[in-house]
C-alpha cells in the first residue's frame, strides 16, 4: 500500500523557500518593495486608499471637476434613503406569496446576482431606475472589464466607485497592465497573442512579459492611493503572486482570478488555494476573493 504521509512537505523546504525570499539582492522581492516604497510605504498607501475610497471624498472630486454625474450620484442616494428599492423579504413575497413569511431561507447559499461586465457609469443609474419601477432586486456585485485610463479621463472610474458606496454593492476592476496591452506597434505587448496560429499566448493565463508584474503592482497601486480601487481582476500567474506578496507585506488588496487563468480541474484549484495559503497572513486571511473557473 502507497503510504500517502510521502505527500507531506518537508519543512526545511519551507525553509529554503523562505531563505530565498529574504534574500537581500533577491530582485523579485526588492522590485516588489521598490513599488511599495514609492507610494510611501505600506501604512501610507493603506490610509491614502482608506481615505481616498470615502463618499464624501470621491464625491468632491467629481464636484471639482463639474461631473454630471454628481446629480446621477445624489439621486441615487436619495433613492437609497427613501427606500425605493425592493428588499429581500419583500422580493421573496413577491416571488413565492405569502408562503415566503413561513418558509425559512438559508443564507449560507445566498446568491449574488452579479453583473459583468458593466463598463458604463450610466448604466448602473438605468439598472437602479429600472430595478425600483419593475421591484427588481439590485445587482451586489460588479465586473468591469474597461480601460482604465480611458475611464479615469471621463471620471467614471470616481462615479462607479462612489455608486458603489452607495448602493452597498462590492465591484472589480481590470487594469490595463497585461499581454493584450497594445505595444509601439499596436499589437499586444505578448508577441504570442493575435489569433488561432498564436493561441498559445493564452495557456495558463494571458501571458505577460517580464516587467509587467511589478508594472502590474505600480498601476494598482495608483488606482488604490487615488480613487480606493480595491479589488481587480488577475489574469497571469506572475501578478497573481505579486498580489499574494503585495497584501502577505501589508497592502490591503484583493483580487478575483480571471477564468483565463485556466484553473479548470480540482488540481488546479489546490495549486491556487495552496500558494494562497502559503503567502496568508496570520490571521488567515488572504487577497483571493473571486475564483472563477475555466
Amino acid at each position: 500500500m502507497i503510504d500517502r504521509t510521502a505527500l507531506m512537505i518537508d519543512p526545511k523546504r519551507l525553509n529554503e523557500i523562505n531563505d530565498f525570499l529574504m534574500q537581500e539582492d533577491n530582485p523579485l522581492v526588492t522590485g516588489l518593495i521598490d513599488v511599495i516604497e514609492k507610494y510611501g510605504g505600506v501604512h501610507e498607501i493603506n490610509k491614502r486608499a482608506e481615505e481616498a475610497r470615502k463618499l464624501e471624498n470621491l464625491l468632491a472630486q467629481l464636484e471639482t471637476k463639474d461631473s454630471t454625474y454628481v446629480k446621477d450620484l445624489t439621486w441615487l442616494q436619495e433613492q437609497r434613503d427613501d427606500g425605493a428599492f425592493i428588499s429581500i423579504p419583500e422580493y421573496r413575497r413577491k416571488i413565492l406569496g405569502n408562503k415566503a413569511n413561513n418558509m425559512k431561507f438559508d443564507d449560507r447559499f445566498a446568491v449574488t446576482l452579479e453583473i459583468s461586465a458593466c463598463q458604463y457609469f450610466p448604466w448602473l443609474i438605468e439598472e437602479a431606475k429600472q430595478s425600483i419601477e419593475k421591484q427588481e432586486l439590485m445587482p451586489g456585485r460588479f465586473i468591469r472589464v474597461r480601460n482604465m485610463a480611458e475611464q479615469t479621463a471621463d471620471n467614471q472610474v470616481i462615479a462607479f466607485a462612489a455608486g458603489m458606496q452607495i448602493v452597498g454593492a462590492s465591484y472589480v476592476e481590470t487594469l490595463d497592465t497585461k499581454g493584450t496591452y497594445p505595444g509601439p506597434d499596436g499589437a499586444p505587448v505578448n508577441v504570442h497573442l493575435g489569433g488561432p496560429d498564436t493561441i498559445t499566448g493564452y495557456f495558463g493565463g494571458v501571458g505577460m512579459p517580464n516587467k509587467f508584474p511589478l508594472k502590474w503592482a505600480d498601476e494598482y497601486l495608483n488606482y488604490y492611493t487615488k480613487y480606493g480601487v480595491k479589488q481587480v481582476l488577475n489574469v497571469n500567474l506572475g501578478s497573481i503572486l505579486v498580489g499574494y506578496m503585495m497584501h502577505k507585506l501589508g497592502i490591503d488588496m484583493e483580487f478575483k482570478i480571471s477564468v483565463f487563468v485556466g484553473n479548470d480541474n480540482p488540481y488546479a484549484c489546490l495549486w491556487t488555494l495552496m500558494t494562497a495559503k502559503l503567502f496568508s497572513r496570520e490571521d488567515g486571511t488572504s487577497p483571493l476573493i473571486g475564483f472563477n473557473l475555466s
